[in-house]
């Protein structure tokens, strides 16, 4: 693979699906292909699997059937975009990946372990080059999802604080345990600085 895999982490309201398209446009302006794309979905199937995921009552699934259709999901969308993307020299930007599956998956109790498992056997234990987790207070990032989707908040979205509260604590328990590929950035202030920021830290990987 000739490309970057990049993926952008963190709670909800955390700016993840907008920066993912400013940070496109900053490597296009400097002449590199990028793709972004997103989870769980990208794919024809992890689309399908999305709808069933994200819509629905909070408790139309227990957190081993998530865990299992995230996986699946992320596999068909390893298989059919990512890999060909890297293949062919793109950088591949990923709104969410396989931290966001330990975080709310494993706020709900499943074993990290288990679900590092599930992604070595559907993905491949395909990891990012770089991820970034954008940092905002828990309560910072649900208040501005509230504000942006209002009553079509998703299944996870729609969870209670404490939950998110677990979320964030083991995104950051990731980011400590793994300080080579997983890099904090401040998602605060404008949208322009947060850009700047993720730019800073991708320095070493850009030609």
């Amino acid at each position: 693979m000739s490309g970057r895999f990049l993926s952008l982490e963190g709670g909800e309201g955390a700016g993840k699906s907008t920066q993912a398209v400013r940070l496109a446009r900053a490597l296009e302006a400097r002449g590199i292909e990028a793709l972004v794309t997103r989870e769980p979905g990208g794919s024809e199937g992890a689309e399908a699997i999305r709808a069933l995921l994200m819509q629905g009552d909070v408790s139309r699934w227990s957190s081993h059937c998530e865990a299992l259709l995230f996986a699946a999901a992320r596999a068909d969308h390893v298989e059919k975009c990512i890999r060909p993307a890297l293949a062919r020299g793109s950088w591949v930007i990923c709104d969410r990946y396989i931290d966001s599956t330990r975080a709310y998956q494993g706020a709900q109790g499943i074993d990290d372990a288990a679900i590092l498992a599930l992604h070595g056997f559907g993905s491949k234990g395909l990891l990012p080059d770089r991820t970034f987790l954008l940092d905002v207070p828990a309560e910072t990032g649900v208040g501005r999802a509230a504000a942006r989707d209002g009553a079509d908040a998703d299944r996870f979205a729609a969870r209670d604080s404490d939950f998110h509260r677990a979320v964030a604590a083991i995104f950051d328990s990731i980011a400590d345990q793994e300080p080579e590929r997983v890099r904090r950035i401040d998602a605060s202030g404008d949208m322009e600085s947060v850009t700047a920021r993720l730019i800073a830290a991708l320095d070493d990987l850009l030609p």
